[in-house]
């Protein structure tokens, strides 16, 4: 079993689905709907097989907004997702360049030889990008 995709309801579907094909070099799926709901939607995938499926639904709301990582994750439900990448620095500067606000700047991480940082993104859900040499957990 593996994790298939991360579902995001956004504000801007257009909007956000640009950024993060932007952001990460992803692709745009084709659009989906699901009328009944007033829903509509699209994968931003990358070559990787990592997706994100950006979700909008009129009306939606927030319902909270963390502008800390101890904030995030005072709240219970999901608070960010993680990204394992090679060079956290680099990404993180890039991602803050393209509209990310940074949370927690580039920093060793808690896991021995490790780097971590936090952005948020234009619409303020939290990105963690992470370098971790062994399997999560180890």
């Amino acid at each position: 079993m593996h994790f298939d995709h991360v579902g995001l309801s956004v504000n801007d579907l257009d909007g956000m689905a640009e950024w993060y094909a932007n952001a990460f070099g992803w692709k745009i799926t084709v659009g989906f709907e699901v009328p009944p709901i007033q829903l509509t939607g699209k994968f931003v995938v990358g070559e990787d097989g990592v997706a994100i499926e950006l979700l909008k639904r009129e009306g939606s709301v927030r319902p909270v907004s963390f502008d800390s990582v101890p904030t995030m994750a005072g709240n219970q439900g999901y608070g960010h997702i993680a990204l394992r990448v090679a060079d956290v620095d680099a990404l993180h500067d890039r991602l803050v360049s393209l509209g990310a606000t940074s949370i927690m700047s580039p920093r060793p991480a808690p896991v021995a030889d490790s780097r971590m940082a936090y952005v948020a993104d234009p619409e303020g859900n939290f990105i963690e990008l992470l370098t971790r040499k062994g399997p999560v957990g180890a």
